[in-house]
């Protein structure tokens, strides 16, 4: 970039880099001091001032502080002005590194969970038993059991606790009892992590599953408790072996999973409901979506198979409840009143007649889940307290008792026909966010509070 001093002119903007020969600057380099004679003099600089003064004398100039236009003694004021170019070179300040900030992950960073890899710890006494079977082996060694015909068995509301399991840091988000036996108990939680424990004899802590970064939302065991399905908020779904831990399939939208449920008479799909209103279905043997339902208005909060699993029902943010053919991408039933409030939770009833839904305003709802699909207007249970919370509902394996947990920290209990509260158990100071009962004990129940705490209720 040059100047010529007679037009006036003044460099502005920026400077470009630009490469040459030292031939060719030791040239130019002459012809601005005027020769590398005796009469040259150096062009000086003014001072870079000092950084601290932002304006006025002294103030900071760094890589922009002028030359002082120098020219050979023998040359007139017309001849320099007028044939002299003066090529002005800036010096390039040594500017000190920012240093960067920390990294932390705000709320709604997600980082990619494939850097994480999945793994898996067994962390109980003995994998193996002496026949070498593990923990998957249903044990035939206690008064209860726990394979075949569950027969006509009466459930009670449970009185006392006889034991809590401790190792999740943060709230319990969801717990499933193993299919048909309920020999073993899988929690997922809000810190990340899924265990499996051992119901019977010790009471330990089995194994646990860590690949998720963010809460895990919903866990689901296949018919034959061989794998199950988990959903998180780091927009992950991941498929499992319950037996040796190892993540077999993962899925992602992008978009976060709120529900996931595998088809109890197609093992190899299920469903998700997700953040962004639709409902994807997925193959778990090819990793394929094989059929998307998107007709809700918001987040989708609950699927529940109904009618031998043909259907399933959904429910939303928006206030909503749709019933749908499985594999059909277009609602059978839909319903929305004015006075319907969103519905977070569900529980199917045993007798396959009824699902509960746990409603925001403060109580469980029944609806028929055969063709007509209608609120059933006579079962209303309250009592108990939702209040931005989303707690289970679950309904006891004869039928007879409904339960739900309570932002207060209490479990609640009613009558199924006749709606009247049977009692409430204060389990803590926590919120009560996920309950189930024993598939095969008389009144055996599974609490997970806002604290990490599972409490077993006899």
């Amino acid at each position: 970039m040059s100047a010529s001093r007679g037009s006036g002119r003044l460099p502005t903007g920026f400077a470009a880099e630009t490469f040459i020969s030292d031939s060719t600057f030791r040239q130019a380099h002459r012809a601005v001091d005027g020769g590398s004679g005796t009469n040259s003099k150096k062009r000086k600089r003014e001072s870079k001032g000092d950084s601290s003064i932002v304006s006025g004398a002294g103030a900071y100039k760094g890589p922009w502080a002028k030359y002082e236009q120098v020219r050979p003694d023998a040359a007139s004021d017309e001849e320099y002005g007028e044939d002299v170019e003066v090529e002005i070179v800036y010096e390039e300040d040594e500017i000190a590194p920012i240093p960067e900030a920390p990294k932390k992950l705000a709320g709604t960073d997600y980082r990619d969970t494939d850097a994480e890899g999945e793994t898996s710890e067994f962390v109980g006494s003995q994998e193996f038993d002496y026949q070498g079977r593990t923990y998957m082996h249903v044990p035939n060694d206690l008064d209860i059991k726990l394979t075949g015909e569950r027969g006509d068995i009466k459930n009670y509301h449970p009185k006392k606790l006889i034991h809590t399991f401790k190792y999740h840091q943060k709230a319990i988000t969801q717990v499933r009892f193993f299919p048909n036996s309920g020999h073993l108990l899988l929690s997922a939680s809000a810190d990340s992590k899924i265990a499996i424990w051992d119901v019977y004899h010790q009471r330990e802590l089995l194994r646990t599953y860590s690949g998720h970064t963010k809460s895990v939302n919903d866990i689901d065991f296949n018919p034959g408790g061989t794998q199950f399905i988990s959903a998180s908020y780091d927009r992950y779904m991941k498929l499992w072996d319950t037996e040796t831990g190892k993540c077999l399939n993962k899925f992602t939208t992008g978009k976060t999973p709120h529900v996931v449920r595998i088809n109890p008479s197609i093992p190899h799909e299920f469903l998700a409901g997700m953040s962004d209103k639709k409902i994807l279905q997925y193959d778990t043997r090819s990793g394929e979506m094989v059929q998307e339902y998107d007709h809700h208005l918001g987040p989708v909060n609950t699927i529940t198979f109904c009618d031998e699993n043909r259907r399933f029902v959904t429910t939303s943010d928006d206030k909503s409840l749709r019933a749908w053919e499985y594999g059909i991408p277009v609602p059978i039933k839909f319903i929305a009143e004015p006075y319907m409030f969103s519905m977070v939770r569900s529980s199917p009833h045993p007798s396959g007649k009824y699902i509960a839904f746990q409603s925001s305003d403060n109580q469980i709802v029944v609806y028929s889940s055969t063709d007509r699909f209608r609120q059933n207007r006579k079962k209303s249970y309250r009592g108990h307290n939702v209040a931005g919370y989303a707690p289970d509902v679950a309904i006891s394996p004869d039928g007879q008792i409904v339960s739900s947990g309570d932002s207060g920290g209490y479990v609640c209990f009613w009558d199924w026909k006749t709606c009247k509260m049977w009692h409430k158990i204060k389990a803590g100071d926590s919120p009560v966010l996920a309950v189930q009962w024993h598939p095969r004990e008389t009144s055996k129940v599974i609490t997970g509070d806002g604290e990490g705490r599972l409490q077993y209720w006899d």
